[in-house]
């Protein structure tokens, strides 16, 4: 059976970051960010080369799928519905409904996932990396659910 973990970037730092890609035997991150960058001084860990490097010290391969990271519209929109609940993308809690429509829609419905599941190591687990805490807070639990559902990938959620 194929197995995927995905993971946040806020709430970790780098060695619990690690910690965690370790204790899931993560071979490999596929990175669906569309910025590779984290502000702030408490996420520089997380922006691309130095994570990359931090990544190839601890023998986890890296890859970057822009194709599956929300457009520069669709996070406006996700923007928007937090400003009109009001809380802070590090707070978010659940993914906007019609943000959810449009990046399937938009971004999934058009994405092969085939050629990511068969790169998914023989041994070990592969991660979905994006910035959010929590999985419902981000389009990579639509991506998870999609491998889920198409591609029979069991799917564990890794939380700081």
């Amino acid at each position: 059976m194929l197995r995927m973990v995905t993971i946040g970037v806020y709430g970790f730092d780098v060695e619990s970051f690690l910690l965690r890609l370790r204790q899931a035997d993560a071979r490999l991150l596929i990175d669906v960010r569309q910025r590779r960058g984290v502000r702030g001084p408490e996420y520089a860990w997380a922006n691309s080369r130095r994570l990359q490097a931090a990544l190839a010290q601890a023998g986890i391969a890296y890859e970057h799928h822009r194709e599956l990271a929300p457009t520069t519209e669709l996070r406006r929109l996700q923007y928007a519905e937090d400003d009109r609940q009001g809380v802070g993308k590090r707070s978010r809690r659940e993914l906007a409904a019609e943000y959810a429509r449009r990046y399937t829609t938009e971004i999934l419905d058009r994405a092969d996932l085939t050629p990511i599941v068969s790169e998914l190591p023989g041994g070990g687990t592969a991660a979905l990396l994006c910035v959010e805490r929590d999985p419902e807070a981000c389009h990579r639990s639509l991506i998870a659910q999609r491998l889920t559902e198409r591609h029979h990938v069991t799917i564990e959620h890794l939380r700081p």
